[in-house]
């Protein structure tokens, strides 16, 4: 007959290794000590040989004992590697993902591709939006998950918030702010929800006038430092050639939120597994 040493009582052998004692690893098994036992005595049996010394004053394991845990490490691993590698094989799907242009560094990027290597069954489409295009989108059922900014007074129950983040009024550091005449004003596009929030909130918001659309960071802020107009800006993008100029106007803008926010019918297990690895790559 051919001898089995089955998982559980590799298992069960090595909690007791690592907890000191049959009771302490009866514990974090969640099972009776004489189930414990019973698999150390099963094994004993299908080898023939003691794995535990049952007198007092000996080292917990026998000569047997040691030589099988160093075994039962190896072989737990593969069969833990093994169950790991088929059930990722098994998992299909496409995530369709909407990502707001300052989202997109190498964080985010690393965990997209490491995802995609994990699960090579998976398709994940990108889309690089403004927050307000990706709202709509997601509302839509055009997108599965987004990371975006929205207004802190905006923030769903559901959104997992990731960071916050103050904005700012901001100019080229050279130059004076126009207080008698039309306002020249750098907005992100035709959809950006910090020039809505400008011409719904400013007072005297007719004196604004949009002289650049451009949906990059890189652009908006190479433009505020050319002295082009000013603009609403994140702090972390303010740089030693801007001004921050918030008590020129009436109102500050609200601080901003960097959310994780799925769609309505956004419930499959892959989907939260991403969700997962975006939120504790951010959340600290």
């Amino acid at each position: 007959m051919t001898t089995i040493l089955d998982i559980d009582s590799l298992k069960a052998l090595q909690a007791i290794q690592k907890e000191g004692g049959i009771t302490r690893a009866a514990y974090q098994l969640e099972l009776s000590q004489s189930a414990v036992s019973h698999k150390i005595k099963r094994l004993e049996n299908r080898l023939n040989c003691r794995l535990l010394n049952r007198q007092s004053g000996l080292p917990l394991f026998t000569e047997s004992g040691t030589q099988l845990l160093n075994y039962a490490a190896r072989i737990l691993a593969l069969h833990d590697e093994a169950l790991h590698m088929l059930s990722q094989n098994t998992i299909h799907g496409k995530i369709r993902i909407g990502i707001t242009e300052d989202m997109t560094g190498t964080t985010l990027a690393t965990i997209m591709a490491r995802f995609k290597q994990q699960y090579p069954n998976v398709t994940i489409r990108a889309q690089i939006d403004q927050s307000l295009t990706l709202s709509q989108d997601i509302l839509g059922g055009k997108l599965d998950i987004t990371v975006m900014q929205v207004f802190q007074d905006e923030i769903t129950s559901d959104d997992t918030v990731l960071a916050t983040e103050k904005l700012h009024w901001v100019k080229a550091a050279h130059i004076d702010v126009p207080r008698h005449k039309t306002i020249p004003f750098l907005a992100f596009d035709q959809n950006c929800f910090y020039k809505n929030w400008v011409f719904e909130n400013q007072e005297k918001a007719d004196q604004f006038e949009i002289v650049m659309t451009c949906p990059s960071n890189k652009g908006i802020c190479s433009a505020i430092e050319a002295g082009l107009g000013i603009a609403i800006l994140n702090e972390r993008y303010i740089s030693q050639k801007m001004s921050v100029i918030d008590s020129h106007f009436s109102t500050t803008p609200p601080e901003i939120a960097y959310v994780v926010r799925k769609g309505p019918h956004s419930q499959n297990p892959i989907l939260q597994r991403l969700t997962n690895e975006i939120v504790s790559a951010f959340v600290r």
